[in-house]
């Protein structure tokens, strides 16, 4: 006889669904802007759709960075 297809609601247990710092940290990479830059912008300018599964992801960035690429973003609109 062929079972029925369930709903996964996730763990029933809630402290099971939390991920201990230690573990967040296992699942993450530090890496050079330099050497993500290149696979990036390839996959951007060849349309492929990977990128865009990761639009939503925070990542972690220094405020100089920041402040440049809020600078970049001001003078680069078109003027009214």
């Amino acid at each position: 006889m062929i079972q029925p297809l369930r709903v996964y609601y996730g763990p029933e247990d809630e402290n099971t669904a939390l991920l201990d710092q230690q573990q967040v940290k296992q699942e993450t990479v530090s890496m050079a802007l330099g050497d993500v830059f290149p696979a990036l912008m390839d996959a951007l300018e060849s349309g492929r759709t990977w990128p865009q599964d990761f639009a939503d992801d925070e990542i972690t960035i220094s405020l100089d960075l920041y402040e440049v690429i809020l600078a970049y973003q001001h003078y680069r609109r078109p003027s009214a």
